[in-house]
């Protein structure tokens, strides 16, 4: 008697299905943050700049989405909507585990989200297009997406990451002469709470205000002392001095642990983040009428150098704004008549 099923391979039983789905992403989101956590701490123990990297920011995320996706659907049955939402939870899962286990601050959550959503969206997308039916060989393709970013920690270092700097200006009209502005771009001393106007990376994110600042002598050469609140304190060293017409400085952030307060990966002075020099400049726009511009430049040396210059513009950018309404308000302030 020959056997029919050899012959007629559509008489061919399916694999027995076995375990609920729901067990099966909870387990595969387990692994993959157990994943996650292992190539963050190899990372961030060996490299100096480890986690500011191609295998941490984009490629990552991609594995552990295309693994998970795959692992929660291993008939292949599932819509395109379950694999698009799947970097979603993945990132819930992220926040939940980073803010209590590794200590991460606010800040490079709201950075990471972005990078990680399209480089999971991407993973998943791929998954669902390039993988078979039910009888793939599942074990060997979720080793070889969860190998990728081990593979790729040990290359990447090879390659050198581009640099660039880049320069964040805001501005803002002032009723006031220059001479009654240039006092307070010497420094405010007593920030009082209130003063200033509402920002998204202060009032939302976190970064401390400014509390005051004054200067240590007159010219080049001269010091001015920054004080921002929870023990951020740093000096700003003159290297432009131009009565009535602007002053210039470059930042010096040595010994500021306490910068640390919220993000110990976005240090003001890092391997791959400097904010270097800054300044004020004043030029008239009309009668008792005068445009007060900032700037602040930075170097960066990134993966994606763009996608950093856009949150400088809007960090740094915010930080600015506020500097300018502080001056602004102070200058346009009713002066208080002598008394005789």
């Amino acid at each position: 008697m020959s056997d029919t099923n050899d012959e007629n391979p559509d008489l061919i039983a399916p694999p027995v299905r076995t375990g609920s789905a729901p067990l099966r992403i909870a387990s595969a989101v387990a692994l993959a943050m157990a994943f996650a956590i292992t190539v963050y701490l190899l990372l961030d123990a060996t490299r100096v700049n480890g986690l500011v990297s191609f295998t941490f920011l984009l490629l990552l995320p991609a594995a552990l989405t295309s693994f998970v996706a795959y692992v929660g659907d291993p008939w292949a049955e599932r819509s395109r909507r379950y694999y698009m939402m799947m970097p979603l939870w993945l990132l819930g899962a992220t926040i939940l585990l980073s803010v209590p286990v590794l200590k991460e601050g606010v800040i490079c959550i709201v950075m990471l989200a972005p990078l990680w959503i399209a480089s999971g969206l991407a993973g998943a997308y791929a998954t669902y297009r390039l993988r078979g039916r039910a009888g793939d060989r599942g074990t060997s393709y979720c080793m070889a997406v969860l190998a990728m970013p081990l593979i790729a920690m040990q290359v990447e270092p090879m390659i050198p990451l581009p640099d660039a700097t880049a320069t964040v200006s805001r501005s803002i009209i002032v009723e006031a002469s220059p001479d009654r502005i240039w006092p307070l771009l010497r420094g405010i001393p007593d920030v009082r709470p209130g003063d200033g106007t509402w920002t998204f990376t202060q009032d939302v994110l976190g970064v401390p205000r400014p509390l005051g600042a004054h200067m240590l002598g007159d010219g080049i050469g001269a010091v001015r002392m920054a004080d921002w609140g929870r023990q951020v304190r740093f000096r700003e060293h003159i290297i432009d001095w131009q009565p009535g017409r602007s002053i210039g400085w470059r930042f010096d952030f040595r010994g500021l642990d306490a910068w640390q307060f919220t993000d110990r990966h976005l240090m003001p002075d890092s391997a791959y983040f400097k904010v270097t020099t800054g300044g004020y400049r004043m030029e008239p726009a009309g009668p008792g009428r005068t445009r007060v511009i900032i700037d602040t430049h930075y170097w960066m040396q990134t993966p994606v150098n763009g996608y950093s210059r856009l949150w400088g513009e809007i960090f740094l950018g915010d930080i600015e704004k506020n500097l300018l309404v502080l001056i602004k308000q102070r200058a346009e302030r009713p002066v208080a008549p002598a008394i005789l």
